[in-house]
Formats: structure tokens, sequence, C-alpha cells
């Protein structure tokens, strides 16, 4: 039943509708029971006449441009001063030269709102779509020509899109850092705390999110200096570090935002959920701060027996192993932890356990988990991974900071920061060039790593410069299926999804190893990896990256995206053993928010929510977006998550994952009919399925929420 008017009245030539109104009527059928697609264009053009055009601010020609917005502290001139002004000229008229045209409303209202530079007072625009790209690209090739050509064909074309920070800030005199994120390790004593917060601080005013690791903090009642019933445990901590975020912001562009990661097997695991329950005591109680737990293969296994499971003090297990808790593997040590009576424990139930972490979820979203063991089993990097970051797609190795007593650093431990960008699935299959799309975009954030100095954390600038490590992400995959006619998570959805990916690894590692080779140099602890081995590339068989369904191998036969042979996987493995690889991490696929709107894309590689999403956007209230690349003829191709189901989601995340070193945002949709007992399910499969990460939990709600309306064209259809 659709509620209030279904199909849209005709309007008068004369009666001429604002750009608000005709995006509204992508949620009314037109009189053929049509959805009216054709209007969210007329929306974003009228956008461009009605309020963009007369806000912008004119300039004669681009010299005048750009000598203005120097000279008024708006551009950085070190972005320009490595090029001729001819040049610039050259490729500003490139940019230009795709036409470029925004496929729906959103996105060019995302766009102007989030992105482009805009007069101090906030009240007029400075550039265009092109003019950011080109500072963009600028930016990132630091003088390389060919690069900056490269890198605004394929912005320009929508095959690379940088993330975020780096959209926003790039060659701006007033920005931020060009950063994600970044994540930070607490060891158990206060100077590290409170270096952690002043941390906290300082990358929130830079950046996008800091996460922090818990797990080697001391439990509430532990010893201090060997006096007992001490230790105030985790939770006032995360109530400084909730504090610091609210505080701290980018420019007033991005708000500070943070989460915290602890081990299951920590003893404030319980009150660490509880602060995100509904009727929490206010002075535990969480309410900006994201939480995350990391849950060992010991934890269910523990499960299925129905045994309890034992909680161990970070403060003993430290003294005994003499290590960090975190650096420690709880399933290989849990039953010498167990026997060992120097370390003190006590038990919960580990069914219980799983029980409680379904209720924090179904009432909040959190919190996101992070399966330990699948994590370190597949990290080709030596050391071990004991957390995530703010979107749970971050897995690097990470080392400890010992500080004095006056914060100054005895050794500088190494930290990660996130430097983040992701291709359109879509685009870069119609690529004319798929390598070099992917070796364009492997070069643009490597040169974000590169320009990223954070000197105020040392750690996260040792951590930066020693792993040059990135995150090439991915999105659009379901907006690619369905306009090719396949079914999300059907057989023909998870055979392309595994060619594909087995094609972008190819290129990342082969533009890695290209660029080791240029450079005479690898990340550092290359030789300890299981890249320098072999180990890596041996745990992948050739024979099955290559795509088995009819219609897949027609689609790849069709593109010039290439397929690894086993001779290929051999001659790469044979040239990274020669010349290493200069990027210590190369992939991660982020949920991708904004960025996918301006870029015409589904999100990550989840499906759609709902066909025609419903987004609350500031004081112009509800706006509507199509689905990417559906029309009336394909609508049976856009199932929403909740329809698809959470298996044929966690299936087409497990068929990547095989391919991607770090981790994949996961979030999981369930219908408002689900039960803790039905999210519990869910869990274990994606364990099994051996997904490594867990983000957000979503129910589908009946009323308005922002985001989808009992009754709009997408739920009818």
């Amino acid at each position: 039943m659709i509620h209030g008017r279904n199909v849209a009245e005709p309007v008068s030539r004369s009666e001429q509708l604002d750009y608000h109104a005709l995006n509204a009527l992508l949620n009314l059928y037109d009189e053929n029971g049509q959805i009216q697609f054709d209007k969210d264009r007329e929306a974003a053009n009228q956008f461009f006449l009605q309020h963009v055009n007369q806000n912008t601010v004119f300039f004669h020609d681009l010299e005048e441009k750009i000598d203005y917005l120097v000279s008024n502290n708006y551009y950085d001139p070190q972005t320009l001063e490595p090029y001729e002004f001819s040049f610039i000229k050259d490729l500003f008229k490139q940019a230009y030269a795709h036409k470029f045209r925004f496929q729906t409303f959103l996105g060019a209202y995302k766009y102007y709102t989030s992105y482009t530079l805009k007069t101090f007072d906030g009240s007029r625009y400075l550039e265009r779509f092109e003019d950011r790209v080109c500072m963009v690209a600028l930016q990132l090739a630091a003088g390389d020509q060919d690069l900056a050509r490269n890198l605004v064909d394929e912005i320009m074309t929508g095959r690379f899109q940088p993330a975020t920070p780096t959209f926003l800030n790039s060659g701006k005199a007033q920005r931020g850092e060009p950063v994600s994120c970044f994540l930070l390790r607490i060891e158990d004593n206060m100077e590290s705390i409170g270096r952690s917060i002043n941390s906290a601080l300082q990358l929130s005013k830079r950046g996008g999110g800091v996460a922090l690791l818990l797990s080697n903090l001391r439990e509430a009642g532990a010893p201090i200096k060997k006096i007992e019933n001490q230790s105030s445990g985790v939770i006032p901590v995360m109530k400084l570090l909730e504090d610091s975020f609210s505080y701290a912001n980018q420019l007033g562009a991005r708000q500070g935002a943070g989460a915290v990661y602890l081990n299951a097997h920590h003893p404030d695991i319980l009150s660490f959920l509880d602060t995100k329950r509904e009727n929490a005591d206010e002075k535990i109680r969480i309410k900006t701060l994201s939480l995350g737990v990391v849950i060992p293969d010991i934890t269910f296994d523990l499960a299925k027996r129905n045994d309890d499971m034992y909680l161990f003090s970070p403060y003993d297990v430290e003294r005994v192993y003499g290590k960090p808790f975190a650096d420690i593997s709880i399933t290989e040590n849990y039953e010498d932890m167990v026997e060992d009576p120097r370390i003190k424990k006590q038990k919960i139930n580990a069914r219980e356990f799983f029980q409680t972490i379904a209720e924090i979820q179904f009432e909040s979203g959190y919190p996101y988990i992070m399966f330990e063991d699948t994590v370190n089993r597949a990290n080709p990097i030596a050391g071990r991974i004991n957390m995530s970051n703010l979107c749970s797609e971050i897995l690097q190795v990470n080392t400890p900071s010992v500080l004095n007593e006056d914060l100054t650093y005895a050794e500088v431990g190494e930290d990660i920061s996130c430097n983040l960008g992701s291709l359109n699935i879509a685009m870069a299959m119609d690529s004319p060039d798929f390598a070099q799309s992917i070796e364009t975009a492997i070069r643009g954030l490597t040169a974000v790593s590169e320009q990223t100095s954070i000197d105020s954390v040392p750690s996260i600038r040792k951590g930066n410069n020693a792993a040059h490590a990135i995150g090439l992400g991915q999105m659009n995959l379901h907006g690619y299926l369905g306009r090719e006619h396949i079914y999300y998570g059907s057989e023909e959805g998870l055979d392309f999804t595994n060619a594909y990916f087995a094609a972008v690894l190819y290129q990342c590692l082969r533009a890695s190893n290209k660029i080791a080779r240029e450079r005479g140099t690898t990340f550092e602890g290359f030789e300890q990896s299981k890249y320098a081995t072999g180990e890596y590339f041996d745990s992948f068989d050739p024979a099955d990256f290559q795509p088995t369904t009819e219609h897949v191998k027609e689609l790849f036969a069709n593109s010039t995206a290439y397929i690894p042979t086993a001779e290929d996987w051999a001659q790469l493995k044979a040239d990274v053993a020669q010349y290493g690889l200069y990027n210590r991490n190369l992939q991660a696929v982020p949920p991708t928010g904004s960025i996918s709107y301006i870029n015409n894309s589904t999100s990550s590689i989840h499906p759609i929510a709902s066909r025609i999403e419903i987004r609350k956007e500031g004081k112009i209230g509800r706006v509507y977006y199509p689905a990417p690349h559906m029309d009336n003829e394909n609508l049976d191709y856009y199932q929403d998550a909740y329809e698809i189901g959470y298996e044929k989601v966690i299936d087409t995340y497990a068929v990547a994952t095989k391919y991607v070193d770090q981790g994949l945002s996961l979030t999981l949709f369930f219908k408002d009919t689900v039960t803790t007992r039905d999210i519990n399910r869910a869990q274990i499969y994606a364990w099994r399925k051996g997904i490594k990460t867990l983000y957000y939990i979503r129910l589908r709600q009946v009323a308005l929420t922002g985001t989808e309306v009992e009754g709009c064209v997408s739920c009818m259809l």
C-alpha cells in the first residue's frame, strides 16, 4: 500500500519546479507507473542554474583565478610551485574536456556542500568539480606531470575517487591532512594514557577518526604499585577520550570521531559493552565513541561447547609473558593461562557473552567485531594485528612505544595512518587500460602516505614512513551487477566478485613492485614478510582466479581487466622476491559514504539499503538518491540488503576477502523481525566463512528514519 499521493500530477510548461521539488519526484511514479529518473537529472541541472551558477565567484580566466586564490590564501602555492603555468593551464583544459556532469542531484549537492572551496564566509563557491580534481592531481603528483594527467583522467571518469580527506583538503591553504583515519595503541601506564589522549586531540583536528586499543590496560580493581583494588579500568579512559573527540574537529569541516577496541577476554569486557545499553547509567554511558570487540577463535570454541570463558588480567599477563596482553595469542595460550596461578582470572559463560553482544548490537548497532585469529592467519606481515579502525577495514601491524616520565619517547613504536581511496568497479571494468587505472590509484595513494607527516604524534609518523601502507578500496559492486543484469550474491555475482578481486590484487602487487624497483627500496620489514618468502603467493591457486560462468567470462572478454594465469603469478612471485614491494599494505575496502554519492556508486561492495534512498541533508531536508545504474528495466536486480539476507552478503565478502590483505567494512542488514539469536547465527556464519571484521548491525525501520520511509517507491517495487 502506498501512503499519500503515488502518481505525479502533470506539470504545465509554465510551472517551473525548483531542484528540490524535482528531486522529490523520484519518490513518485509517473502516469505510466514508472520511476522518474529523468526528474532527478533535471534537478541536478536546475541546482546549477538556480543555485550554483549565481553563487560562484566569476573569474575572466584561469590565471586570474589562481592568482586570486593564491594571494588570498585559499590555495597553497607549494602545490603549484613544481609546475609551469602552461602545464597547469593544459591540465585544467584536460579536466574540462571531459564535460563532466553529476549523474544525480545528491551527488552535486554533496560536492558543493562538503568538498568544494568556498569563500571564507562560506557564502560563495570558488571551485567547480574540475578545479577540485586538478588541485588534487597537482598535489598528489608533486611535479610528476604524467601522474597528474593520469590522475585527472581517472578521477574525472569516475574510475578512481580519493577518500574524503584527500579530496577535501588537497591544494588548499587552510586544510587538514589528506589521511582518512588513525590507529593508536595504549600501553598499561599513565604516561601512555596521557600521551594517547593528547594524540587523539592532535589527530582529530588534522584529519579523520582515531581508533585506540584498550586491551593492554589493566582491569578495574587491579593493583597499582602492588596496592590492590586501585585501578579504575577502561571506562574512565573511554570517558576522557569521548570528551577529547567532542572538543576537536577538522577546522569545523569534520567532527572528531573515535573508536575503542577491547579483547573479549579482558575482565572489563561486560562493563565495556554495557556503556552502549539504552538504559546505562550516565556515569558510564558512552554516547559518541564507537566500540569494537576483538574475538579470538577460542571464544567460539568455548561457546560451541557451552563452556565458561576465562577473562585474564592484562597486568598479570604482561608480567608473566613479558609483553603486552594484545600482543599475545589468546587462542594459542588459553589453556596455559587458565592453569597459571600467577594470572588472576574470572569466568563468564561464553554463550551468554555472545548473547550480550547481540543484545547491545540490537539496541545500538555496536560493537564492531574483529575476528582476531582469522585476521592474523591471513596477515602476510611479521607481527600481530590486534585492533582495527573506526570503519573496521584497516588491519595492520603495530608496535608499542616506551615513554619516559616526562612523556618524551624512550622508544618510538609504530602506529597506523589510513591512506585511502576507492575504485568504482563499473567504471574500472570500462577502463581503456585497467592496469594503468590501478597503477595510477596506487601511485596517488602512495603520494598521500608520503606527503603526510604528523610530527605531533611521532609513532604515527614512524609507522607511516616505515610502511608506506595504503588501502585501495572498491565501491559500486551492486551498481555494476545490476547494470549487467546479475543478482547480488548469485552464482554469477560471486563468480564476478572472485575474478574481479583477483585481477585487482594482481595489478596492485605489480604496481607496488614497480615502484619498489624504480626507487630501489621496499617497505621496512619486507624481508620478514610472506611476500619475500613466496609463502603468500603459494597460498593461491591461479586456476581459482578464472571465471567459471559464461556471462562473467563474457564481461571480462570485453574488458581490459586482466585475470592472471599461473605463468603470470609465478613471474610476479619472482619479481617481488627480487625487487620487493614498496607498500606494506595495499588494499582495504571502506564503507564509502559521501564519495559514493559524488561518484554515483553504490557504497562499498555491499548491497543497496533501498532502491530510492532517502537522506536528511542539513537545511534542505529530505533528498532522494536512486541506486546507480538502475532504470525501469533492471529493477529486479536491485533487491535491497534486507531482502537479500545476510548469508549472500557474507558469501560475497568472503569471496573478496581472500584477495584483500587488510579488511572489508561489512555491515549486516536485518528485517525488523530479527531476534538476537539471528544476529548470533550471522556472527557465527561470518566467522566460519573467513570474514575478518563486522562493522554495523542495521535493522530495517518501518517508520521514517531518515533513510527509509514506509510507502516510498523503493519499498513498493
